[in-house]
């Protein structure tokens, strides 16, 4: 599932403090630490964005998949443990993340949100792939997957 050249170095921002980290690809595996705040830069479990830090996020050296949710929503919460899950599947190599739809509104907007859940793919700051509806772990692996390989 690679989706850059061996030897390219990503910059990925901390999930913690935002520092921007340069990081080889082929050391993806071996459980980076952030430059500044010294925790891990992936940890299994998805990153909560803002408006604030989407963009960065988004635009990093990795592919992006979002979750666009809402604290009110069932099928959303049946979905999270699920995503959760794939979040341990997926990193080193895809970032997941969760946007509160009700807290974060104009990321909702921006994006054309109608429903939810809606998970988008981004690569580079481009939308590559959108599902709507609850999927289960190996649904929402196997639908990345498949979005980063088209």
């Amino acid at each position: 599932m690679n989706t850059h050249p061996h030897d390219a170095t990503l910059e990925l921002p901390c999930p913690h403090c935002g520092t921007t980290n340069r990081v080889p690809q082929a050391r993806l595996g071996d459980a980076p630490n952030c430059g500044r705040c010294h925790r891990p830069l992936f940890s299994g479990h998805p990153v909560a964005l803002t408006v604030d830090d989407f963009e960065r996020h988004a635009r990093a050296g990795l592919p992006l998949l979002v979750d666009f949710w809402a604290p009110w929503c069932g099928p959303c919460k049946v979905m999270a443990p699920h995503f959760e899950r794939a979040a341990a599947e997926l990193e080193p190599f895809v970032r997941l993340a969760k946007v509160d739809t009700q807290s974060q509104p104009v990321l909702a907007d921006r994006f054309a949100i109608r429903s939810i859940p809606t998970l988008v793919l981004f690569v580079r700051g481009q939308e590559r792939a959108r599902q709507a509806g609850g999927m289960a772990t190996p649904d929402i692996v196997r639908w990345t997957r498949a979005a980063l390989a088209r």
